[in-house]
Parts: structure tokens; sequence; C-alpha cells
């Protein structure tokens, strides 16, 4: 099985790492080699000799560099992965920032937008066909894309995906969250329609203890560190979800679902309405340069 993750750069509290080390005794005995996307705010290039992972994993695991805030980047790293003639058996959308201050990508897009869905809208969809192709009847292949609970206050204003009539930091975090989940509903319902050996699943990996933080208020921040062994998952507990539904037999062929602890549970109601996954996805396919045709 070869896998593709996107998250931050590798670091003590990150979640695409706490995956691999979730995965170690079924990457070890079945895996080919897992691909791991990587990128820093800012798009500062990473040194690959950091990345001990590659070591841990004895060779099994390639970390190639792509930054979401950036189309063009995305495009790069397609090709690069593509040239490799690697197959693709899992890919997990994990990447983000929360509570940025206002500012926009080289391509004009509001950051939360752009790194949080956008770049893995374009990822995805530019892996599709590879997708498709690992896939089988038996063993389908599967996209997880991460939200999170904070999509059930979100709103998505189609005429202003920006968010430059009115800049809130939470507000366009939630807005990013709620389009990822309506992008995943969207795609598994174009994947059972097209018949492809591909599922399409959100996992809310719940409230982690990583760097997501570091952009909230000092209030916050103090409320963080006495609560956290309470209240907050460690990366490796967040990572279990993601695991679960790269994994498990239980999913086998079921698309469609959105996952907590391991479980199938009922996303915010404005994720259902089919309508306005549509027309977010003819948006999204606008933004980034892609026909709007079904997968």
């Amino acid at each position: 099985m070869d896998s593709l993750a996107s998250g931050k750069a590798p670091g003590k509290d990150n979640i695409p790492v706490e995956v691999l080390k979730c995965c170690k005794e079924i990457i070890i005995t079945e895996l080919y080699e897992i691909f791991c996307l990587c990128w820093r705010e800012g798009g500062v290039p990473l040194d690959m000799k950091d990345a001990n992972l590659v070591t841990l994993y004895k060779n099994k695991v390639e970390f190639l560099y792509c930054d979401l805030a950036s189309m063009k980047s995305v495009h790069q790293f397609v090709q690069a992965f593509k040239e490799k003639n690697c197959p693709l058996h899992v890919l997990i959308n994990n990447a983000a920032v929360m509570l940025v201050p206002e500012r926009k990508t080289d391509d004009g897009f509001e950051e939360h937008f752009a790194v949080n869905y956008l770049g893995h809208f374009l990822l995805t969809n530019l892996l599709l066909e590879a997708l498709k192709q690992s896939g089988t009847h038996d063993h389908n292949a599967r996209i997880i894309t991460l939200s999170s609970a904070t999509h059930f206050v979100g709103e998505l204003h189609l005429n202003d995906l920006q968010s430059s009539c009115l800049y809130s930091p939470h507000g366009a975090y939630a807005q990013s969250k709620l389009a990822l989940v309506l992008f995943a509903y969207r795609l598994q319902h174009l994947l059972t329609e097209g018949g492809g050996p591909v599922t399409s699943n959100v996992v809310d990996p719940g409230v982690v203890i990583t760097d997501l933080y570091q952009n909230v208020c000092w209030a916050a921040k103090v409320i963080k560190w006495m609560t956290a062994w309470l209240l907050m998952k460690t990366p490796e507990e967040g990572a279990s979800t993601s695991v679960y539904a790269a994994v498990s037999p239980e999913l086998e062929g079921i698309g469609g679902c959105y996952l907590y602890n391991e479980q199938r549970t009922k996303s915010a109601d404005p994720s259902y309405d089919e309508e306005l996954q549509k027309r977010l996805w003819s948006k999204s396919c606008k933004l980034v340069g892609i026909p709007d045709v079904a997968p």
C-alpha cells in the first residue's frame, strides 16, 4: 500500500508523523513506500536531513515538498510524484493553518481558504487518476480529508470565499473546515456515479495538542497549557481516526462518512446540502483552473 499524507514539516507535535508511527506494523509488512507531503508556513523549503522518520522506517518514507498555499507548487508536486510511477492507495489531506492574521497568498487567495481547502481540492483532483488506477473492486483506494468540529459554526459565503468583506480569523478558519466537508461529500457522490474504486471520507481528529494553536491569544494559550492534559488529545491519539479511516476493513468500499473517535457520526446540517456542494465544487474548479467535470 502506497500512501500520501499532507502536513507541516516533521516535528514532535505533528499528526502526520503520528499517523506513520501508529501504522508502523502495518507499514513495515505491507507497504512499498509512503510519501509525506510537507510544507512550512511561508514556503520555507525543508531540510530533508532533519526528517529522521526516513531512517526510522528503513527508507520506506519519502518527504516531498509542496506549499499548499501555492497552486503552482501543488502542480509541481503532482508532476514530481507522477514521475516516480508509484501507485497511490491512500491520500490523507491533513495540512492546515488556524487563526492567522488576514493575508493573501501569491495567488490572491485568503490563507485559510487556500491552505486548508483549495490546495487540497486541487491536489486531490490532480491525483484522482492515480488513485483510480491503484484501487480495485476488493481494495478501494481511500481519500481521507481532515476537518474539525469548528465546521459546525462555519458559514460558507460563496460570494466572498476570500473573506474580504469582513475578515475574522475564526470565521475564515471555520469556513475552510466546512468547505472540506462539503468537498469530501461531493467527491464521494461523483465517485459513486462514476463507479471508480475510490472512497472519500472526512475525519475529525478532535482537539489535539499541536503547534496549530500558535496564533491564539495569550489567554487561550494559558488555558491550553493548564487544561491540555485533561481536555486535549496527544498527537498520537489525534491520529488514530485517520489511521482507522486509512486501513480499517470496516470501511472497505464505504465513503461519504464523517468519522470521530473511530465512529461514524453526523456532521453539520449545511454539509449535506447537495446544491451547496455542487456550487462550491464549481466555484473551486474555476478558482484553481481545472475543468468542472465529473472525476
